[in-house]
C-alpha cells in the first residue's frame, strides 16, 4: 500500500468555489433581509387594523384610511392599501394582504418571496404564538 509523505488539503480551485457559494448566499441574505423586515411591519399593521375594526361603527373605507396612514407613516413601499383585499364573508370583514416581493439579486436572477399568511378577520384578537 502506498502512503503519501505529506497530506494534501483543499486546492485553490476548491476554496474559490466554496468562497463563491458562500458569497452568493450571504449577498442573497443581505438583499432579502429588508423585505422580511418590511413584511413583519406589514403584518403588524394589518393585524392592528383588523383588531381595531368595530363592525358597528367602522366601514371598509375606514379600514383603508387606517391602512393608508399606517403604511405611509412606516414607509411601506412593497404593498399599498389598495392592494389589501377587504371583503365581507359570512357577515365578517376579511382583510387579505397576501403579496409577493420580487428582489433583484444580480444580472437576470431575481428572488421571489411569497408572503401568504396575511389573512385576518376584522374585530378578532391575534397573537404571534
Amino acid at each position: 500500500m502506498k502512503t503519501r509523505n505529506r497530506q494534501q488539503g483543499m486546492g485553490m480551485l476548491g476554496m474559490l468555489i466554496i468562497a463563491v457559494m458562500v458569497g452568493f448566499f450571504v449577498m442573497s441574505g443581505i438583499r432579502i433581509a429588508p423585505g422580511l423586515i418590511e413584511y413583519q411591519t406589514v403584518r403588524e399593521l394589518v393585524i392592528e387594523a383588523a383588531e381595531e375594526y368595530d363592525d358597528d361603527e367602522d366601514t371598509i373605507a375606514d379600514i383603508r384610511r387606517t391602512l393608508s396612514g399606517s403604511f405611509n407613516m412606516n414607509q411601506i413601499k412593497t404593498i399599498g392599501p389598495r392592494d389589501v383585499e377587504i371583503t365581507r364573508e359570512d357577515g365578517k370583514v376579511v382583510l387579505n394582504a397576501n403579496y409577493e416581493d420580487r428582489i433583484p439579486l444580480f444580472w437576470r436572477i431575481d428572488a421571489v418571496v411569497k408572503y401568504d399568511d396575511l389573512v385576518f378577520i376584522g374585530g378578532e384578537r391575534y397573537s404571534d404564538e
